[in-house]
């Protein structure tokens, strides 16, 4: 069946909010065994929002529609499906009771009585309930097709959609089980791991595919079966053969994070992590902390952003004069002051040019997007050179990434034997 999302708002077309929320639901339609065919961003005006109703109920199954359930003047997606399916709005007075509910019970002021747009309803629409907000959506059936209305906000839209949406509309949709497996790994281009695992695409009931993500290239495994045991079985089956085929570049999955990868590593093999970042700005160490239970293994980071500051945290001076900080060896130097000013036996050190300009160091031009990261573990250090798209947030945000992954990639790669850091340091 074809599916459709309509992602509702001036504000996404100004620039002022990015849609994640058409991505996210995205994802699921493999899931539910829908082919997304469309996603259609519209502003708040009704005659073009009308348009791209009409033409989404012209040519697919199940359409969903984000945004414009608010209780204001220009929340109009209501009265944009009304209008394509030519049907009359009227109010649920059990909406509305349940709404003026939900006001008392936090506490407010008496319902405003704009609100009350939010109770509206047409006769082919049966409200969803919404557990974080005040907006309910509509599941409509009419003419053999479907068309679901969620919120904008993403807290309420991925509440709906899990607890309201997701398992009713596998069993109005799906003629198969289909489930899903993405491998995530490092060091590699699309192309290579196109190669590795070009003789798993032949397999029966599921489909491979490769992109290219932040923190590496992604391998979707798309598997279909009239069960969902036997969809999880083919996924088990060569779950096996592809991590034999990615082997140490594998390093995580489905919704697995770099973070959360490095911090289960480092509990695994008992060990703790001090960081050294410039380029980054605490970014690296903001990332560790968001992992709870962090603390077991995370002693601590400093943003050394200067270079009398990096001398302070212990980079040598000699270091900086010879080779610029923007380096191999000032990366290095980092890490090694990271573990011994904070008493941790592995160490991040992150240093390069965010940009968007180049720096000169010593004679030398350095162009944004060149980052140096290099990793100390109780069994010695690395370092590696990277190059960026040279656009600030995005130097920063896969600098981070990378920095993790090089991490897990080094302590993948070592045993759990432990030496001291006097062993390491010399």
């Amino acid at each position: 069946m074809k599916g459709e999302i309509i992602a509702v708002g001036t504000e996404l077309l100004m620039g002022e909010t990015a849609d994640t929320n058409s991505g996210w639901l995205a994802g699921y339609m493999p899931q539910v065994g829908l082919d997304l065919g469309w996603i259609t961003v519209v502003g708040d005006e009704l005659d073009r929002l009308s348009d791209v109703v009409r033409l989404a109920w012209s040519r697919s199954d199940v359409i969903f529609t984000i945004g414009g359930l608010g209780p204001t003047e220009d929340d109009l997606t209501r009265a944009a499906i009304a209008k394509v399916l030519d049907e009359t709005i009227t109010t649920d007075e059990q909406i509305v009771r349940w709404l003026e509910q939900r006001f008392r019970g936090r506490g407010n002021a008496p319902m405003p009585a704009h609100n009350l747009r939010q109770a509206a309803i047409i006769p082919s629409a049966t409200p969803i309930r919404n557990e974080a907000g005040t907006a309910p959506g509509w599941w409509v059936e009419k003419s053999g097709k479907l068309l679901i209305t969620m919120p904008g906000p993403p807290n309420e839209l991925m509440q709906m959609w899990s607890g309201q949406i997701l398992h009713r509309l596998q069993d109005r949709v799906s003629t198969t089980i289909i489930r899903t497996r993405t491998f995530k790994t490092i060091g590699l281009s699309e192309s290579v791991v196109d190669e590795m695992v070009k003789h798993l695409y032949a397999t029966e009931g599921v489909d491979l595919g490769c992109y290219a993500k932040v923190d590496g290239i992604y391998l979707r495994a798309i598997a279909n079966a009239p069960s969902e045991e036997e969809a999880y079985s083919r996924l088990g089956a060569l779950d096996i053969e592809i991590r034999d085929a990615l082997g140490p570049h594998l390093w995580g999955v489905d919704e697995e994070t770099p973070q959360e990868r490095a911090g289960q590593l480092l509990k695994e093999r008992g060990y703790s992590l001090a960081i050294l970042e410039s380029c980054t700005g605490g970014t690296v160490a903001g990332a560790v902390t968001e992992v709870p239970g962090s603390s077991a293994y995370f002693k601590g980071g400093t943003v050394t952003y200067t270079n009398e500051v990096k001398t302070a945290a212990g980079v040598n001076s000699k270091v900086i004069d010879e080779y610029g900080v923007v380096s191999a060896q000032c990366a290095v130097e980092m890490a090694q002051a990271a573990v011994l000013t904070h008493g941790a036996d592995c160490g991040l050190g992150v240093t390069g040019v965010a940009g968007p300009g180049a720096v000169t160091e010593l004679g030398q031009e350095k162009l944004a997007g060149l980052v140096y990261i290099a990793v100390v573990t109780p069994h010695g250090s690395t370092v590696t050179e990277h190059r960026f798209p040279a656009r600030r947030p995005l130097v920063r945000g896969r600098a981070v990434a990378m920095a993790l992954l090089e991490l897990c990639r080094e302590l993948q790669r070592v045993g759990s034997e432990q030496p001291s850091r006097a062993e390491v340091m010399g």
